[in-house]
């Protein structure tokens, strides 16, 4: 009975970005056009590598992997969203939510150890350029990428097991705009130290280490680049890094303080303004800084125009 008791809530509103009325239409417009621009920018990184012949090398392999982590990232939280800007009652079910939240984690995770593979893959190229071919062999990459998506499927499903022993009573309302670890917890009418501790774990260990692999070999990167005598040969090597740094720089950031302390510090109000910027700003970024800061999707992109429409 007392088990009972404790498992009532079938479902939760979504509290949303805000609560005020007038800025609902405003909101819908602006994600809805961040939305449909990582939706083109994406697919179209990835149609773009699959039809060029000449992008089909390791560094265009992860891109092509990290675009797909975004589109799905970023599709699991802004269709609810978007649905969420122009209904009365931002109503999501327990399933659902769980759903959410399971899917979000998989994305997030598996973005985390995709940069810091991209960042493994340039420090190949730049320091050991003669052995970049055996190094970064196709079965290599094969295993880099299965390692990625393992560590998002861990990972989700160790957080969504947790999650699903906690007890929800009658607070039903999540402060944020999706299904994510803290803004639930937040409503548990249960012991949430175990989750918490999980989550500390995890996001410790998927943001540090990444970050650590990222550094290390930037590090290196760097030292390798100071020794190239010619000023052209230090230009360009530095422009195939700086998009990646840019996109590990806002993302790791963002993550880092959502998810690097305890939901009793964290201020969900400025939760928020955090999620947006890995949920939706990164992943219409990432194909925009890949695409304008790089030669050679640049000249695939036009052979490709040039191929269709000439």
């Amino acid at each position: 009975m007392l088990q009972a008791n404790l498992s009532r809530v079938t479902d939760f509103i979504l509290a949303g970005l805000t609560d005020k009325p007038e800025f609902q239409l405003p909101l819908f417009l602006l994600f809805l056009g961040i939305y449909v621009v990582t939706v083109v920018g994406n697919l179209g990184m990835i149609t773009l590598i699959q039809f060029s012949s000449h992008l089909h090398t390791p560094m265009y392999f992860f891109l092509s992997s990290l675009s797909f982590i975004d589109f799905c990232h970023s599709t699991v939280v802004t269709l609810k969203m978007l649905v969420n800007f122009v209904t009365v009652k931002n109503i999501i079910s327990y399933p659902e939510c769980m759903t959410q939240l399971y899917s979000f984690v998989v994305f997030v995770i598996a973005e985390c150890h995709m940069l810091a593979a991209m960042a493994y893959d340039r420090y190949v190229a730049i320091c050991n350029p003669l052995l970049y071919n055996v190094t970064m062999s196709y079965q290599v990459c094969s295993w880099m990428i299965f390692w990625v998506y393992s560590m998002g499927l861990i990972g989700a499903t160790t957080h969504t097991v947790c999650m699903l022993r906690v007890h929800f009573c009658e607070a039903n309302v999540i402060n944020h705009y999706f299904c994510d670890l803290y803004p639930l917890l937040e409503l548990s009418c249960s012991d949430t130290f175990i989750n918490e501790v999980v989550v500390i774990c995890f996001s410790v260990f998927n943001i540090f280490v990444p970050t650590l692999t990222i550094l290390t070999s930037y590090i290196f990167i760097i030292a390798s680049i100071l020794r190239i005598k010619s000023t052209q040969g230090r230009s360009k090597a530095f422009s195939t890094c700086s998009s990646h740094i840019s996109a590990v720089a806002v993302f790791f950031g963002s993550l880092a303080f959502m998810y690097l302390q305890p939901s009793s510090v964290s201020s969900m109000d400025q939760g928020k303004v955090s999620s947006v910027f890995y949920t939706s700003i990164v992943p219409m970024m990432n194909p925009v800084i890949y695409s304008l800061r790089n030669k050679d999707v640049k000249l695939a992109l036009k052979k490709l125009y040039e191929e269709k429409f000439s």
